[in-house]
């Protein structure tokens, strides 16, 4: 049966796509229910705290570094939001005196405007706010080099080629964007007049190469985002109150507000 189509953009899978059944189905599960989804190659992981989650993102980091040598080096990829563990992985680091010179690191995604990268000076620029979060934070003495750094640009060939370049991603963080589109789930290619063509979605990606990001326009179902003064019409940040950007909420056996995290046999993926 196919998918109903995006309310947020024609070409994607997002949770407006998603049967009302599934739906339904899906709000009625229990905690002890989301619990039981565990198997071999998923693995759920409850976080009482916000704090638990951000510091367990943290560590995902530190740990593929850690693992990282001359000869099988090692990385992680990581997107902008959210943003708080970022400044934790640069007080691990400092505080335990990790040389984390070998790790790599690779962003997930960038806005382009007119065809081009934003400029890193840019206030939305993603591959700012990793550098002044965590990696301005390391101490240089412990720090990887620039060469390690890998941020996708409008032209995608030296990204893609840092993937082939023999450095394994040891985990892959990801998951529901601010306009709630999914990472790791784009629209596959479609056959248009004889030949393989994708149609660019209107705001950024997820997964997918920086010259696929366009400056975002409205779709003809949804009002359009305020303007920023300093930017193309880009929706607005979700506040630090908002839950859609630190995870899924969930009530634990004790009662508290918790965050939920799913992790595949390869790495972590944050839903």
């Amino acid at each position: 049966m196919p998918r109903k189509p995006s309310s947020i953009c024609a070409d994607w899978w997002d949770y407006t796509t998603l049967a009302p059944d599934l739906v339904e189905a899906v709000a009625r599960l229990t905690v002890r229910d989301v619990e039981k989804l565990s198997r071999p190659g998923f693995q759920v992981v409850m976080y009482d705290t916000h704090e638990e989650f951000y510091l367990a993102e943290a560590l995902e980091y530190v740990r593929a570094w850690q693992e990282s040598t001359d000869d099988n080096p090692v990385g992680i990829c990581g997107p902008i939001g959210p943003t708080e563990q970022l400044p934790l992985v640069a007080r691990i680091v400092n505080a335990l005196d990790l040389d984390v010179r070998r790790g790599h690191f690779w962003g997930m995604d960038e806005w382009c405007v007119e065809g081009r990268e934003v400029p890193v000076t840019h206030p939305l620029s993603f591959e700012k706010a990793d550098r002044e979060l965590c990696f301005n934070r390391i101490r240089k003495a412990l720090r990887m080099p620039d060469e390690h750094l890998h941020f996708p640009k409008a032209d995608t060939t030296a990204y893609r080629r840092s993937w082939a370049s023999g450095v394994r991603c040891a985990v892959m963080q990801g998951g529901q964007g601010d306009v709630k589109h999914w990472a790791f789930n784009d629209p596959r290619a479609a056959r248009v007049g004889g030949r393989t063509s994708r149609r660019r979605p209107p705001i950024i990606g997820s997964w997918q190469p920086a010259s696929w990001i366009s400056t975002p326009s409205p779709s003809p179902r949804t009002p359009a985002p305020a303007a920023a003064a300093t930017s193309p019409s880009f929706p607005p940040r979700p506040s630090r109150s908002d839950p859609s950007r630190r995870g899924r909420r969930r009530r634990s056996r004790s009662g508290t507000p918790g965050i939920m995290t799913t992790r595949s046999v390869s790495g972590s993926r944050r839903t």
